[in-house]
């Protein structure tokens, strides 16, 4: 993330997204597969035979489910990069946010805790009670200690402040969702 003046001098921010070259590697059919689908690439290299998959570590291959008749219009090989979006236009980013590890009821759900003093030793980031004998089991979905972070997260209405076809390189205004140098969707909005 960074931040961007306007004319007036009012701050901006905004986050940087390389934005492709994405090439198409292969293409999903409903006669052969049973979907219609694009399958992407976003590596810094076009691939020898795109028709074979290169090594596993040499790729980040993405599969992206569309209508048929908009699958259509790719064929292997094809490039799409930066350009198929405008300044101005709203778009929504999708991707894995920070994962945060195993973590207690104060910072994962933003509970208060108990009282450091009066009888409370050893129980102060405790969750305390998680209800009463019936069910006499943990309620689906109760709000305990755990994994936290980790998820697809999609930010929607984002605008696009700039874009530099030359590098690749998309301004967004606002977060986008996911680590530095992480990978995202960005999809123009409906």
């Amino acid at each position: 993330m960074t931040q961007v003046f306007d004319q007036k001098g009012k701050i901006t921010p905004v986050t940087v997204i390389e934005a492709g070259p994405c090439f198409v590697v292969a293409i999903r059919t409903p006669e052969k597969h049973g979907y219609s689908a694009l399958q992407l690439d976003f590596t810094l290299k076009v691939h020898k035979k795109l028709e074979k998959y290169p090594k596993k570590n040499d790729i980040l291959l993405r599969e992206f489910r569309l209508p048929e008749a908009e699958a259509q219009k790719y064929k292997v090989g094809d490039q799409i990069a930066v350009a198929s979006f405008q300044e101005g236009e709203q778009v929504k980013t999708a991707g894995v946010s920070h994962g945060k590890g195993f973590q207690g009821v104060v910072k994962r759900w933003g509970f208060k805790g108990s009282p450091a003093t009066h009888g409370h030793k050893h129980d102060e980031r405790a969750p305390g009670s998680i209800g009463a004998t019936f069910p006499e089991k943990v309620i689906k979905g109760m709000k305990m200690a755990g994994r936290m972070g980790g998820k697809r997260i999609t930010g929607k209405g984002l605008t696009i402040i700039n874009i530099d076809a030359r590098k690749n390189l998309m301004v967004v205004k606002g977060a986008v969702p996911g680590v530095r140098g992480g990978l995202v969707e960005v999809r123009g909005e409906e």
